[in-house]
């Protein structure tokens, strides 16, 4: 696999997105064969490039739905690295777990990208919960699923996690060691923003949080589910979010790259679990090799930034600030998701020998 070392050379494989503004992206996902609803992706599968190959598997007897991208003129008695994405809280793989995917394939690796169990395409009831036992779960169930698939090398495995997505890679890895270098970008400590609040904002009402989610699990008993997170949100309403990150997000998940399938609703009873967990609980059982990418303006970056200091036993990591980038801006915008793919390449490249 040849090695791209510049944004330059990455940049020819960002040819179909268009360099313009988020608003300009906006998709009916039903447009697209996939449902996919980021800029690029793919709509037909042609002999000799990359292709997307829609699967289901059990993991725990709940059907799991992902994508697997191929790279170009793939050849199933070869062997390819493979990587696993994990997709940020309230995401499925059809947004930016799918495009960074998919632009990793084009770089030569085989790629999944798979629908947490209880949310998106994916099975399973109550819909909708949000636990990091099962978030990691999802991790390795991807990892157990694309060590199979024809053409994959298993000694050359890595994973991707984006947002909740990478702290919950983050635990996976700790103690799965088929995952031989892991890379996070804009890392998101669920277990410590569930408890703390956003930028630590509600350690003074742990306590009432915590008995109004044990009081929604008492409900659960009688068939009442309670959920907690936005369902949607109107134009007022998006206005006047305080904080660049929720307001971004909103703007991602509900207007310029809105699915169906994709909502920053959880149950309740699910922050029992939350509150109770860490991404860096036990973090210095991580020894693969480790990349960390955050935006330089991302509101969300002193979780990478104490993940990483934490990670003491991690071999060679690298922390990669992309100057100018928001949390959500290194979801979609072309120039840093080129910027984080460049890194990204060769980081994997290094460490998937």
């Amino acid at each position: 696999m040849k090695k791209l070392t510049s944004i330059f050379a990455l940049s020819i494989l960002f040819n179909s997105i268009d360099i313009a503004s988020a608003q300009s992206q906006q998709k009916d996902y039903e447009i697209n064969p996939y449902t996919l609803v980021y800029e690029g992706a793919l709509t037909e599968n042609e002999s000799g490039k990359v292709n997307i190959h829609p699967v289901k598997y059990n993991l725990n007897g709940i059907e799991i739905v992902a994508n697997v991208y191929t790279p170009a003129k793939y050849d199933a008695s070869k062997k390819y690295p493979a990587i696993t994405v994990a997709h940020p809280n309230g995401g499925i793989k059809e947004q930016t777990a799918g495009l960074y995917a998919q632009k990793l394939a084009e770089l030569g690796y085989i790629t999944i990208a798979a629908d947490a169990a209880y949310q998106g395409g994916s099975g399973g009831s109550h819909r909708h919960i949000d636990k990091p036992q099962n978030r990691t779960e999802d991790i390795k169930g991807m990892a157990d699923f694309i060590l199979q698939y024809p053409g994959v090398d298993p000694n050359r495995l890595g994973a991707l996690g984006i947002c909740g997505g990478g702290g919950y890679t983050l635990n996976a890895v700790k103690s799965d060691k088929r995952f031989k270098a892991v890379a996070t970008l804009s890392m998101f400590n669920s277990g410590q923003v569930r408890r703390n609040g956003f930028l630590n904002s509600e350690v003074n009402t742990i306590q009432d949080r915590l008995q109004k989610a044990s009081e929604a699990r008492k409900m659960e008993t009688t068939g009442n589910i309670t959920y907690a997170g936005v369902a949607s949100i109107t134009d007022e309403e998006l206005e006047k979010v305080p904080t660049k990150f929720y307001r971004q997000g909103f703007e991602y998940y509900y207007r310029t790259h809105a699915h169906p399938n994709s909502t920053f609703l959880y149950t309740m009873s699910s922050l029992m679990d939350l509150m109770t967990w860490d991404a860096n609980d036990q973090i210095e059982l991580i020894s693969q090799p480790l990349l960390m990418i955050a935006g330089s303006e991302a509101q969300t970056k002193y979780m990478t930034d104490e993940s990483f200091e934490k990670a003491v036993n991690a071999k060679e990591k690298e922390l990669f600030i992309i100057p100018g980038a928001t949390h959500i801006e290194t979801y979609w915008k072309p120039e840093y998701v080129l910027k984080a793919l460049n890194k990204l390449n060769g980081f994997f490249q290094d460490n998937l020998q």
